[in-house]
């Protein structure tokens, strides 16, 4: 049985949906299967940039059928530490952030989804499949060998309590991508 460890903290913005994950690699390796499509694509995904437009596209090919693309917007990256963007998707624009940091145990990645209207319930379980993806990778295995029934709807009931009293606001507008 596959373990929920995501938790709701009060962030700079707001509400947001927070794992962690620790590796004992390099924090660049970490850092790499995050911001090199080829790699990203091994456990979620895949980008690809419009030269004339200067647009990201990410596309989720880890999920069946074809691949819709969603325009996202990289807010900041600092490699190999931070990454924080926005990602235009049917439901809404997502607010993500990966931050990568080293201790004594090894690299640790923080993973935070800033909560708007967002279903905890189906939003909780899909990080946990597509971060235990990404462990399963850094760990030399193949993501294919984790299964999506084993998080959802498993830790739906689980996730769906943890929606904070009184519910989730969007947040405000900002510039580039809509809510």
């Amino acid at each position: 049985m596959v373990e929920a460890t995501g938790t709701v903290v009060d962030g700079e913005h707001g509400p947001e949906l927070v794992f962690q994950r620790l590796y004992h690699l390099p924090a660049r390796e970490v850092w790499a299967h995050i911001a090199k499509s080829d790699l990203l694509e091994k456990w979620i995904g895949r980008w690809e940039t419009d030269k004339n437009t200067g647009r990201v596209i990410f596309y989720m090919t880890a999920e069946a059928g074809e691949p819709q693309g969603e325009e996202c917007l990289v807010r900041s990256c600092s490699p190999p530490h931070r990454l924080m963007v926005d990602v235009r998707t049917p439901t809404g624009t997502w607010h993500l952030t990966v931050g990568i940091s080293t201790n004594l145990d090894g690299t640790v990645l923080t993973f935070a989804h800033r909560l708007g209207r967002d279903d905890l319930a189906s939003i909780g379980p899909g990080w946990e499949y597509y971060l235990d993806r990404l462990s399963a990778v850094l760990g030399g295995e193949s993501a294919d060998d984790i299964a999506w029934d084993d998080y959802y709807p498993a830790m739906s009931e689980h996730y769906a309590a943890m929606v904070p009293e009184g519910g989730v606001e969007p947040s405000p507008p900002k510039d580039g991508l809509e809510h």
